[in-house]
């Protein structure tokens, strides 16, 4: 979700209560993320109690039909709600404002007694017990101004002198504007959304548009969705709306992607939004089935700075590519596949930002998606603690569960690192199975059941990857002295984990040796202790070590130096004269050698001064025929270094 503007957070502060948790300390960007950060400030924390009065029924249906003015900053309307009981039941409790009036709520005609509480509850008697998977409605007419509960979840503003209404619910804004189930403990089954909107504007909801017709004030545009949703995916935006449809595939199995834009920006929407439909087919590919291809996917535009996934019916504040591919993403995992707890919030926020960054490497290649990767990193590594698993103490703060450091591109590099684990095509097996399980589907899911999938899929244990990357907080920090040895490398590694709740980040952690000509080898170090030793065998002389140059794992401030006592060894002697063109000398050696030898620019060793050494060890020695550069690699009891020679 959520690309951020400085303009909108203007208006948004004007507009709402007061901001919660500022990540002002952030400076550096990810396309397609930043506008979470923003909607962490949109939400007041207090009462954010889960409600436990409201899980006594199992919503199958909910009808909403609203009057609407885009200029006018209220709501009124009846919310129709069909549920069966879980349990015998005299008393249905749905979350509601406590600032909303209620006038009536009423049983197939007769009016039943209620009460809002004052504790954002709607209480309502009801005429007769209801017993255990008995199937019944009622419907409540109320209206008020959403506004006013604090949670900017309703929005009344202007664009270009043209009125709109825009509702954002994530996580705790639903109930500031219509009756509902807000908690993560249901989804409601079918949906239908009756706008009642003035002349000249366009009311957009989720799923499809089953009827557009005019009245004597204006238009009614009735929506339908046959998939189950939970009630913070449930959106509506009024105002005078343009529209052009882009097709995903074509014949029987095409489906549109319907753009609801302001006048004024449609050319330039029109331009941006193109790249819908190759982000939807990689999608496809790589995930399954769009899942709600029966229905639609579109835009709405609105006023905010970021975006939100609402089901079927993005809500734009831009139409950057990364936002896009961010909200689309979400269609397969936030709401196919829906979080079942905001501690697991990376099951959305997560999955959302790595497919952004998979965008970007299918579309412009490795060394577009390193850089992402980089960024990543360096957003993950911001703060020495945190976790990507939300602390239950930390549900209540919005600002921490939408946290983009942890929420989004922690959680983004731990997939791509999961990802490096499994290999590709079990990481690929992986986010399908775990999108078509058949308990999650359409439903919701907690981090253990991704874990369970993706060990069934890849048949690899992951219990220590999850408890150092998800649960565990901080990163490791990488430090390696190395010094050469006879046809190789000796290193020692050390790691300074960051925060005392994981001990060792065990890993696999790729290095890159670099040879004196440019040539290259790569390496892996298993790690499983903070301090381990390993010999590396290398056919050139190593000139430096790179820890993980292509960002594949979290970490940061990592050291890769020469050993110690070559560096005392390399500061106390020269060579002279160099440049030479028959002779030098080893000039300030404190010790005798035990080898050298010189290599060229490729690698090659050229001479080896073993048996000067040992016949004759004078300090004076002949250097190559052929003009050129070459290296120097001298070795005492101290350890080996490296000189650059130049002959003419």
């Amino acid at each position: 979700m959520k690309n951020f503007k400085i303009m909108y957070l203007i208006v948004l502060v004007l507009a709402f209560a007061k901001a919660e948790q500022s990540q002002a300390q952030i400076t550096t960007s990810q396309e397609g993320v930043e506008a979470c950060l923003l909607k962490s400030t949109l939400f007041n924390s207090g009462n954010r109690v889960i409600n436990g009065r409201t899980s006594n029924y199992d919503l199958k249906y909910v009808r909403l039909e609203l009057d609407v003015d885009p200029d006018v900053a209220v709501i009124s309307g009846t919310v129709t709600s069909h549920f069966t009981a879980v349990g015998d039941m005299d008393q249905v409790v749905f979350d509601l404002a406590s600032n909303m009036i209620v006038s009536h709520v009423t049983q197939r005609g007769t009016a039943l007694n209620f009460i809002n509480n004052g504790n954002d509850e709607l209480v309502i008697d009801l005429p007769a017990i209801q017993n255990n998977s008995v199937l019944d409605s009622l419907s409540v007419t109320y209206s008020g101004n959403p506004i006013a509960s604090g949670f900017g979840s309703f929005a009344q503003t202007t664009h270009n002198n043209a009125g709109i209404i825009w509702t954002l619910s994530e996580p705790y804004g639903a109930k500031a504007w219509w009756p509902c189930k807000q908690d993560l403990n249901d989804k409601i089954d079918q949906t239908d959304v009756i706008l009642n909107v003035p002349t000249g504007n366009t009311g957009i909801s989720n799923g499809l548009m089953t009827s557009e017709s005019i009245t004597p004030t204006g238009k009614t545009f009735k929506w339908q969705h046959n998939h189950p949703i939970p009630a913070y995916l449930i959106a509506i935006a009024v105002t005078n709306y343009s529209k052009y449809t882009e097709m995903v595939g074509s014949g029987a199995t095409a489906f549109p992607i319907d753009n609801y834009v302001y006048p004024e920006n449609l050319v330039s929407a029109q331009s941006s939004t193109a790249v819908t439909v190759p982000i939807m087919n990689f999608f496809e590919n790589t995930f399954g089935p769009y899942p709600f291809r029966d229905e639609k996917y579109g835009h709405a535009q609105f006023g905010w700075g970021g975006g939100m996934e609402h089901t079927t019916i993005s809500f734009m504040g831009n139409f950057s590519r990364g936002l896009i591919a961010h909200e689309l993403a979400h269609q397969w995992f936030g709401n196919k596949v829906t979080c079942g707890s905001w501690q697991d919030i990376w099951l959305n926020e997560s999955f959302a930002t790595y497919s952004t960054g998979m965008t970007v490497e299918h579309l412009d290649g490795n060394d577009a998606f390193k850089s992402w990767r980089v960024n990543a990193n360096n957003r993950a590594t911001t703060d020495l603690d945190g976790s990507v698993y939300v602390p239950a103490t930390d549900t209540l703060s919005v600002g921490r569960v939408f946290n983009g450091n942890l929420s989004y591109n922690k959680g983004g590099m731990v997939l791509h690192m999961l990802r490096k684990k499994l290999g590709d095509a079990d990481f690929e097996q992986t986010l399908q199975n775990y999108l078509n399980d058949s308990q999650l589907a359409y439903n919701y899911a907690k981090t253990p059941q991704f874990k369970s999938i993706a060990e069934t899929t890849s048949g690899q244990n992951l219990d220590e990857f999850f408890n150092d990357w998800i649960y565990g907080e901080g990163y490791p920090q990488h430090n390696i002295n190395w010094i050469d040895i006879p046809n190789g490398i000796s290193i020692n590694y050390i790691q300074t984990p960051t925060h005392p709740s994981v001990s060792l980040f065990e890993m696999q952690l790729p290095i890159k040796i670099i040879g004196a000509a440019g040539e290259v080898q790569w390496d892996t170090i298993l790690v499983n202790s903070l301090t381990q030793n390993k010999r590396i065998r290398v056919p050139f002389v190593v000139s430096s070590i790179e820890i993980d140059p292509d960002v594949d794992t979290i970490s940061k401030n990592n050291t890769a130096t020469l050993g110690l006592d070559t560096a005392f060894a390399k500061a106390e002697y020269q060579l002279y004269p160099n440049p030479t063109s028959s002779t030098f000398q080893i000039i300030g050696i404190q010790e005798d050698f035990t080898a050298l030898k010189i290599y060229d620019l490729h690698g090659r060793m050229i001479i080896d001064y073993k048996k000067q050494l040992l016949n004759n060890p004078s300090l004076t020695f002949k250097a190559p025929q052929n003009s050129g550069i070459y290296f120097l690699n001298l070795t005492t009891e101290r350890g080996t270094t490296i000189e650059k020679l130049l002959v003419r």
